[in-house]
């Protein structure tokens, strides 16, 4: 299983990109999936999750501006980032759940925002 990430990029504070993240071979069905960030320095911390059944967590510094969203037919999962800010710079990964214990990463890209 492997996880393909794109849409990073440099984008001014107040602006937005769109990321995604793609699978393969029907697995995404009712795993979770989720977007996490690591800021230089900084641990790996969550961003935005979704279960199976749709249901949705975030991180409270980006709840109100970013949305996380799949489309199983396509393997795919999203991360929609507006009025993006300079805490928001940092390497995105996107994860998928294939169960408990195992957990598959995408490679991460990168997102800069500048002040």
């Amino acid at each position: 299983v492997q996880l393909q990430a794109c849409g990073g990029g440099l984008v001014q504070s107040g602006g937005s990109l769109r990321l995604s993240c793609a699978g393969s071979g029907g697995i995404f069905s009712d795993k979770t999936v989720g977007w996490y960030r690591q800021a230089p320095g900084n641990e790996r911390d969550m961003v935005a999750t979704m279960t199976g059944d749709g249901t949705t967590n975030y991180a409270d510094s980006v709840k109100g501006r970013f949305t996380i969203s799949r489309e199983n037919a396509k393997d795919t999962t999203y991360l929609q980032m507006n009025r993006l800010k300079p805490e928001d710079t940092g390497v995105y990964y996107c994860r998928l759940d294939l169960n408990r214990a195992v957990k598959v990463w995408g490679q991460g890209t990168l997102v800069t925002v500048s002040s």
